[in-house]
């Protein structure tokens, strides 16, 4: 069974976090959230607002568009 959206995103968010060295702690103080709320976006279990994925992104010095490109890989090409 495919991941779905928020799962992907998550993996990305924590594959992203991991490359710069970041605790999910350390992460949390740069982005204003709770540690736990990072968790539950990186497993999947929360679906983080546009202004959430914002300041996310920002976080690891790109912009969304930046980070949703990011996860192109893991979604697969689509066809049209």
């Amino acid at each position: 069974m495919k991941p779905s959206l928020s799962q992907q995103f998550g993996e990305c968010v924590r594959t992203l976090r991991t490359e710069a060295g970041l605790s999910q702690v350390e992460f949390g103080e740069r982005c204003g959230f709770y540690q736990t709320y990072l968790s539950r976006i990186e497993n999947g279990h929360a679906n983080p607002t546009l202004n959430a994925i914002e300041v996310i992104a920002n976080a690891l010095g790109m912009t969304v568009f930046d980070l949703f490109d990011q996860m192109r890989p893991a979604m697969g090409a689509r066809k049209k």
